[in-house]
Protein backbone atom coordinates (compact mmCIF):
# COMPACT_ATOMS: atom_id res chain seq x y z
CA UNK A 1 0.00 0.00 0.00
CA UNK A 2 1.43 3.32 -1.28
CA UNK A 3 1.58 6.19 1.88
CA UNK A 4 2.30 9.75 1.78
CA UNK A 5 4.37 12.01 3.81
CA UNK A 6 2.90 15.04 5.16
CA UNK A 7 6.22 17.77 5.70
CA UNK A 8 9.85 16.52 5.89
CA UNK A 9 11.82 15.31 8.68
CA UNK A 10 14.65 18.12 9.42
CA UNK A 11 15.18 16.52 12.91
CA UNK A 12 18.91 15.86 12.12
CA UNK A 13 19.51 18.86 10.07
CA UNK A 14 20.24 22.55 11.39
CA UNK A 15 16.96 23.45 10.75
CA UNK A 16 13.97 23.65 13.30
CA UNK A 17 11.69 20.74 12.25
CA UNK A 18 7.90 20.87 12.76
CA UNK A 19 6.95 19.71 15.57
CA UNK A 20 6.15 16.28 14.40
CA UNK A 21 5.47 14.10 10.94
CA UNK A 22 2.92 12.56 10.20
CA UNK A 23 2.71 9.88 7.74
CA UNK A 24 -0.44 8.78 6.25
CA UNK A 25 -1.76 5.87 4.16
CA UNK A 26 -3.62 6.18 1.05
CA UNK A 27 -6.43 4.20 2.56
CA UNK A 28 -6.23 4.53 5.98
CA UNK A 29 -8.10 2.42 8.77
CA UNK A 30 -8.90 2.66 12.27
CA UNK A 31 -5.69 2.27 14.08
CA UNK A 32 -3.02 5.34 14.85
CA UNK A 33 0.60 4.68 15.53
CA UNK A 34 2.58 7.58 17.89
CA UNK A 35 6.04 7.87 18.60
CA UNK A 36 6.36 10.57 21.30
CA UNK A 37 9.63 9.79 22.48
CA UNK A 38 12.02 9.58 19.39
CA UNK A 39 12.27 12.92 18.40
CA UNK A 40 16.13 14.02 17.52
CA UNK A 41 15.95 17.90 17.72
CA UNK A 42 17.69 19.43 20.66
CA UNK A 43 16.90 23.59 19.65
CA UNK A 44 20.26 25.32 20.68
CA UNK A 45 18.67 27.60 23.35
CA UNK A 46 18.25 24.32 25.05
CA UNK A 47 21.88 23.01 24.37
CA UNK A 48 23.04 26.44 25.59
CA UNK A 49 21.40 25.89 28.91
CA UNK A 50 22.01 22.36 30.19
CA UNK A 51 24.28 21.25 31.92
CA UNK A 52 24.90 18.10 29.85
CA UNK A 53 26.38 17.13 26.94
CA UNK A 54 24.27 16.06 23.92
CA UNK A 55 25.08 12.55 24.20
CA UNK A 56 24.24 12.26 27.60
CA UNK A 57 20.52 14.19 26.72
CA UNK A 58 20.09 11.29 23.93
CA UNK A 59 20.18 8.87 26.82
CA UNK A 60 16.33 9.31 27.63
CA UNK A 61 15.34 9.17 23.59
CA UNK A 62 13.22 6.31 22.73
CA UNK A 63 15.68 6.24 19.88
CA UNK A 64 15.00 4.29 16.71
CA UNK A 65 10.82 2.99 17.79
CA UNK A 66 9.89 6.02 14.88
CA UNK A 67 12.05 3.42 12.72
CA UNK A 68 10.44 -0.02 14.05
CA UNK A 69 7.08 0.67 13.54
CA UNK A 70 7.52 2.23 10.29
CA UNK A 71 5.96 0.01 7.93
CA UNK A 72 2.29 1.08 10.06
CA UNK A 73 1.42 3.39 6.99
CA UNK A 74 2.06 0.08 4.87
CA UNK A 75 -0.81 -1.37 6.19
CA UNK A 76 -3.02 1.19 6.24
CA UNK A 77 -2.15 2.80 9.78
CA UNK A 78 -1.47 6.54 10.46
CA UNK A 79 2.33 7.08 12.26
CA UNK A 80 2.72 10.16 14.24
CA UNK A 81 6.44 10.80 14.92
CA UNK A 82 7.51 13.44 17.24
CA UNK A 83 10.73 15.51 16.59
CA UNK A 84 11.39 17.28 19.51
CA UNK A 85 13.72 15.27 21.66
CA UNK A 86 12.19 14.10 25.17
CA UNK A 87 14.49 16.06 27.09
CA UNK A 88 13.70 18.96 25.49
CA UNK A 89 9.37 18.45 26.14
CA UNK A 90 7.32 15.14 27.43
CA UNK A 91 4.50 14.51 24.92
CA UNK A 92 3.62 11.82 27.04
CA UNK A 93 2.80 14.43 30.31
CA UNK A 94 -0.18 16.23 30.55
CA UNK A 95 0.20 20.11 29.64
CA UNK A 96 0.37 21.25 33.50
CA UNK A 97 2.56 18.74 34.94
CA UNK A 98 5.57 21.06 35.68
CA UNK A 99 7.84 21.69 38.27
CA UNK A 100 7.12 25.74 39.06
CA UNK A 101 10.82 25.85 41.08
CA UNK A 102 12.49 25.14 37.24
CA UNK A 103 11.57 29.03 36.43
CA UNK A 104 12.00 32.14 36.74
CA UNK A 105 9.88 33.64 38.29
CA UNK A 106 8.69 30.45 39.75
CA UNK A 107 5.08 29.45 38.00
CA UNK A 108 1.72 30.01 40.33
CA UNK A 109 1.33 26.39 41.69
CA UNK A 110 -2.59 26.33 41.50
CA UNK A 111 -2.35 26.06 37.67
CA UNK A 112 -0.49 23.09 37.83
CA UNK A 113 -0.23 19.56 38.43
CA UNK A 114 2.68 18.27 41.13
CA UNK A 115 2.77 14.82 39.94
CA UNK A 116 4.50 12.37 41.25
CA UNK A 117 6.51 12.61 38.23
CA UNK A 118 7.09 16.11 38.38
CA UNK A 119 8.41 15.31 41.45
CA UNK A 120 10.28 12.98 40.62
CA UNK A 121 12.03 16.02 38.23
CA UNK A 122 10.02 14.00 35.18
CA UNK A 123 7.21 16.58 34.07
CA UNK A 124 6.12 17.79 30.86
CA UNK A 125 9.92 20.06 30.84
CA UNK A 126 12.17 17.49 32.28
CA UNK A 127 14.75 18.67 35.28
CA UNK A 128 16.15 15.84 34.81
CA UNK A 129 17.05 12.51 32.17
CA UNK A 130 16.08 9.11 32.86
CA UNK A 131 19.59 8.06 34.50
CA UNK A 132 18.76 10.85 37.01
CA UNK A 133 21.01 13.38 36.13
CA UNK A 134 20.54 17.48 36.43
CA UNK A 135 20.04 18.61 32.73
CA UNK A 136 20.20 22.36 33.92
CA UNK A 137 22.55 24.30 35.52
CA UNK A 138 20.21 26.97 37.05
CA UNK A 139 16.14 28.09 36.15
CA UNK A 140 14.68 28.65 32.92
CA UNK A 141 12.88 31.70 32.20
CA UNK A 142 9.33 31.11 32.62
CA UNK A 143 8.21 32.50 29.18
CA UNK A 144 10.79 29.22 28.19
CA UNK A 145 7.54 26.63 29.54
CA UNK A 146 4.61 28.42 27.47
CA UNK A 147 7.26 28.75 24.28
CA UNK A 148 7.72 24.70 24.36
CA UNK A 149 4.14 23.83 25.23
CA UNK A 150 2.98 26.17 22.45
CA UNK A 151 5.14 25.36 19.58
CA UNK A 152 5.38 21.91 20.33
CA UNK A 153 3.02 20.06 22.80
CA UNK A 154 -0.08 21.72 21.48
CA UNK A 155 0.45 20.97 17.79
CA UNK A 156 1.37 17.42 18.65
CA UNK A 157 -1.71 16.68 20.96
CA UNK A 158 -4.29 18.22 18.89
CA UNK A 159 -2.94 15.90 15.81
CA UNK A 160 -3.54 13.28 17.18
CA UNK A 161 -6.69 14.04 18.96
CA UNK A 162 -7.87 15.17 14.59
CA UNK A 163 -6.59 11.88 13.99
CA UNK A 164 -8.19 9.86 16.50
CA UNK A 165 -11.41 11.70 16.13
CA UNK A 166 -11.40 11.49 12.27
CA UNK A 167 -10.86 7.37 13.27
CA UNK A 168 -13.76 7.41 15.11
CA UNK A 169 -15.92 9.45 12.62
CA UNK A 170 -15.17 6.69 10.30
CA UNK A 171 -15.07 3.59 11.61
CA UNK A 172 -16.78 3.83 14.69
CA UNK A 173 -14.08 3.49 16.74
CA UNK A 174 -9.71 4.67 16.60
CA UNK A 175 -7.01 2.77 17.91
CA UNK A 176 -4.16 4.42 19.52
CA UNK A 177 -0.66 2.30 19.78
CA UNK A 178 1.55 4.17 21.71
CA UNK A 179 5.26 3.33 21.17
CA UNK A 180 7.92 3.78 23.10
CA UNK A 181 11.32 1.99 24.09
CA UNK A 182 12.44 0.83 28.02
CA UNK A 183 15.71 0.06 29.72
CA UNK A 184 16.80 -3.29 29.63
CA UNK A 185 17.27 -3.69 33.38
CA UNK A 186 15.32 -1.75 35.54
CA UNK A 187 15.86 -0.68 38.72
CA UNK A 188 13.08 -2.90 40.46
CA UNK A 189 14.62 -5.60 38.25
CA UNK A 190 18.14 -4.98 39.52
CA UNK A 191 17.13 -5.04 43.28
CA UNK A 192 15.64 -8.31 42.89
CA UNK A 193 18.79 -9.62 40.75
CA UNK A 194 16.91 -9.93 37.33
CA UNK A 195 19.61 -9.04 34.87
CA UNK A 196 16.95 -8.30 32.07
CA UNK A 197 13.31 -7.85 32.26
CA UNK A 198 10.98 -8.91 29.19
CA UNK A 199 11.40 -7.89 25.66
CA UNK A 200 7.92 -5.44 25.17
CA UNK A 201 5.93 -4.66 28.42
CA UNK A 202 1.96 -3.80 27.08
CA UNK A 203 0.37 -0.98 29.04
CA UNK A 204 -3.57 -1.08 28.66
CA UNK A 205 -3.95 1.04 31.86
CA UNK A 206 -4.92 -2.32 33.81
CA UNK A 207 -7.61 -2.98 31.10
CA UNK A 208 -9.12 0.58 31.68
CA UNK A 209 -7.70 2.17 28.37
CA UNK A 210 -8.86 -0.25 25.77
CA UNK A 211 -10.85 -3.41 25.35
CA UNK A 212 -9.56 -6.71 26.84
CA UNK A 213 -9.63 -8.42 23.26
CA UNK A 214 -7.09 -5.67 21.59
CA UNK A 215 -4.75 -6.06 24.54
CA UNK A 216 -5.10 -9.88 24.35
CA UNK A 217 -4.41 -10.62 20.30
CA UNK A 218 -0.72 -7.75 20.69
CA UNK A 219 0.15 -10.18 23.40
CA UNK A 220 -0.33 -13.75 21.11
CA UNK A 221 1.01 -11.72 18.20
CA UNK A 222 4.12 -10.84 19.61
CA UNK A 223 4.79 -13.76 21.48
CA UNK A 224 4.82 -15.52 17.99
CA UNK A 225 6.96 -13.74 16.78
CA UNK A 226 9.26 -14.26 19.21
CA UNK A 227 9.28 -11.65 21.83
CA UNK A 228 8.63 -12.33 26.02
CA UNK A 229 5.91 -9.92 26.89
CA UNK A 230 4.62 -8.57 29.95
CA UNK A 231 1.60 -6.57 30.62
CA UNK A 232 1.58 -3.26 32.38
CA UNK A 233 4.53 -4.15 34.89
CA UNK A 234 6.20 -1.48 34.84
CA UNK A 235 4.65 -0.01 33.06
CA UNK A 236 1.29 0.15 32.41
CA UNK A 237 0.26 3.47 30.22
CA UNK A 238 1.61 7.07 30.61
CA UNK A 239 -0.24 10.14 29.81
CA UNK A 240 -1.82 9.79 26.24
CA UNK A 241 -2.73 5.97 27.10
CA UNK A 242 -4.89 7.37 29.92
CA UNK A 243 -6.14 10.48 28.08
CA UNK A 244 -6.99 9.12 24.88
CA UNK A 245 -8.03 5.33 26.40
CA UNK A 246 -12.10 5.68 26.33
CA UNK A 247 -13.23 2.47 25.35
CA UNK A 248 -17.14 2.83 26.35
CA UNK A 249 -16.63 5.62 23.65
CA UNK A 250 -14.86 3.54 20.97
CA UNK A 251 -11.33 4.94 21.43
CA UNK A 252 -8.51 2.50 22.41
CA UNK A 253 -5.25 3.08 23.45
CA UNK A 254 -2.38 0.83 24.01
CA UNK A 255 1.28 1.39 24.73
CA UNK A 256 3.86 -0.74 23.84
CA UNK A 257 7.46 -0.67 25.16
CA UNK A 258 10.67 -1.99 23.56
CA UNK A 259 13.32 -3.25 25.77
CA UNK A 260 16.50 -1.33 24.39
CA UNK A 261 18.49 -4.15 24.68
CA UNK A 262 16.83 -5.90 21.51
CA UNK A 263 17.73 -3.50 19.17
CA UNK A 264 20.91 -0.81 20.35
CA UNK A 265 23.43 -0.72 22.21
CA UNK A 266 22.08 1.27 25.68
CA UNK A 267 25.32 3.44 26.51
CA UNK A 268 26.31 4.44 22.78
CA UNK A 269 23.15 4.13 21.57
CA UNK A 270 24.26 2.45 18.12
CA UNK A 271 22.06 -0.41 16.56
CA UNK A 272 23.18 -3.53 17.05
CA UNK A 273 22.74 -6.11 14.14
CA UNK A 274 19.80 -7.81 15.44
CA UNK A 275 17.93 -4.45 14.50
CA UNK A 276 17.18 -5.37 10.86
CA UNK A 277 15.37 -8.74 12.41
CA UNK A 278 13.27 -6.85 15.38
CA UNK A 279 12.23 -4.65 12.99
CA UNK A 280 10.73 -7.46 10.48
CA UNK A 281 9.30 -8.86 13.56
CA UNK A 282 7.77 -6.01 14.36
CA UNK A 283 6.14 -5.26 10.53
CA UNK A 284 4.78 -8.62 10.53
CA UNK A 285 3.17 -7.67 14.20
CA UNK A 286 2.00 -4.57 13.26
CA UNK A 287 -0.01 -5.93 9.68
CA UNK A 288 -1.53 -8.67 11.33
CA UNK A 289 -2.88 -6.91 14.53
CA UNK A 290 -4.51 -4.35 11.84
CA UNK A 291 -5.83 -7.27 9.52
CA UNK A 292 -6.70 -9.56 12.38
CA UNK A 293 -8.62 -6.81 14.78
CA UNK A 294 -10.29 -4.77 11.93
CA UNK A 295 -11.68 -8.31 10.61
CA UNK A 296 -12.88 -9.51 13.92
CA UNK A 297 -13.29 -6.03 15.70
CA UNK A 298 -11.90 -7.37 19.33
CA UNK A 299 -13.89 -10.93 18.62
CA UNK A 300 -11.09 -12.96 18.11
CA UNK A 301 -10.34 -16.35 19.34
CA UNK A 302 -6.77 -17.75 19.76
CA UNK A 303 -7.29 -20.55 17.16
CA UNK A 304 -7.65 -17.76 14.56
CA UNK A 305 -4.43 -16.05 15.27
CA UNK A 306 -2.18 -16.21 12.12
CA UNK A 307 1.16 -17.46 12.99
CA UNK A 308 4.22 -15.55 12.77
CA UNK A 309 6.75 -15.83 9.49
CA UNK A 310 9.79 -17.78 9.88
Amino acid sequence: MAMTEDGPDKSNSGETPPPFVLKSAVTPNAFVFAAPHSGRHYPGSMIRAANLETHSLRLSEDAYVDRLFAAAPEHGANLLVATHARAYLDLNRAENELDPDMFNPPLEEGDLDITHRVRAGLGIIPKLIAEGMPIYEGTLPAREALFRISNVYRPYHDKLASLLDARKAQFGRAVLIDCHSMPSETPAGRRRGRSTGPDIVLGDNWGASCDRELTSLAEELLIRAGFSVRRNVPYSGGFSTQHYGKPNSGYHALQIELSRGLYMHESTLQPLQSFPEVEKKLGWFVGQLIETYTRHMGLNRADELPRAAE
